[in-house]
């Protein structure tokens, strides 16, 4: 600890990158503690399993999933101060990129390891190193309510407007979904489970644990078209057992998230068999029927309005409920 604080004063540009059981609130409260006091750079991890968020915690951006996004985060860093994850690296490993993420020259101190007690490590620094500083907390604060044709960047405004207080959220909406950390960040506080390991299709199977896990708690599953295909049989679990899951699957008929890795690497998209294999509306399917199919009552939005009347009154209504979302793919 006695090393890192050292490095946090020497006035060099450090990044503090926290994960695990510092994404919670004591871990937080720490963590932009210590930022606020140092000048050091706040980030979660890409992926963290589990998030507090919302009114009245800090607000901490998560590492970027995309090389260039960390690049430019960390840009001028001459340290890297882990605590409760592992030095940044790529996602997937890319033809003529560097997979490892920290800055050419930059130091990488380790505070607290994965199986170390990572929230008394930050405790113990920020009272080092920030004995008489606060927290810097979010308002309270939400978007207003968005009119017109859903879009990637008008749907999340509808989740961060009605979102209820203490929902858990599980978020595999992918590509649609890069606005919503913003959307919701004045939200009522609550629960984020992410992407840890890259198995796409965990969002449902996610949220079906979390209201078993915690049934007095609204759960939100944020999914996208092609995920929810992997897992769908979820859907059947949550009306077999009655659990209160409200699922949002964004629909933009399309593997966008593949349709972006296979560019990365270099592939040609534009042919149409390419094209083919990306696209999932040929024919196009209709999630309102295979939800009903497995015995959860559904509809469908096409504006941001209806979006609005039927997420509001299926996180209300006890039992699990769907709502497919059509919305244009945003990349």
């Amino acid at each position: 600890m006695r090393d890192v604080a050292g490095v946090l004063r020497t006035g060099e540009p450090v990044a503090l990158l926290i994960g695990g059981a510092a994404c919670r609130e004591a871990g937080l409260r720490a963590a932009s503690r210590i930022a606020r006091a140092t000048g050091a750079r706040p980030f979660v991890e890409t992926f963290p399993a589990r998030l507090e968020r919302g009114a009245g915690l800090p607000t901490i951006d998560r590492l970027g999933y995309l090389a260039e996004q960390v690049a430019y985060q960390l840009d001028g860093v001459r340290h890297v101060v882990v605590a409760g994850t592992r030095p940044p690296v790529s996602f997937f490993a890319y033809p003529g990129k560097a997979s490892d993420l920290v800055p050419e020259g930059a130091r990488v101190h380790t505070l607290a390891g994965q199986d170390a007690d990572v929230v008394a490590a930050l405790e113990e620094l920020a009272d080092a190193v920030a004995p008489d500083t606060e927290p810097d907390l979010a308002p309270a604060r939400r978007p207003e309510l968005p009119s017109g044709e859903l879009t990637p960047q008008n749907w999340v405004q509808v989740i961060g407007a009605l979102l209820p207080e203490g929902a858990i959220i599980s978020d595999e909406a992918n590509t649609s979904g890069l606005l919503l950390p913003a959307a919701t960040a004045g939200a009522p506080r609550h629960d984020v489970l992410t992407l840890t390991g890259g198995a796409i299709g965990q969002g449902m199977p996610v949220a079906t644990g979390a209201a078993i896990a915690a049934p007095e708690r609204p759960v939100v599953n944020l999914e996208s078209d092609g995920s929810a295909l992997y897992t769908l049989a979820a859907l059947w679990t949550q009306a077999r057992e009655n659990l209160d899951v409200t699922t949002v699957v964004l629909n933009n008929r399309a593997y966008a998230i593949l349709r972006m890795e296979l560019q990365r690497v270099g592939a040609d998209t534009s042919g149409p068999k390419a094209n083919g294999l990306l696209d999932l509306s040929t024919p196009d399917m209709d999630f309102t029927r295979m939800a009903e199919g497995m015995g959860v009552p559904a509809t469908r939005a096409t504006t941001a309005e209806q979006l609005a009347d039927q997420f509001e009154r299926a996180v209300t209504e006890p039992g699990p409920h769907l709502i497919e979302a059509l919305i244009p793919p945003l990349l």
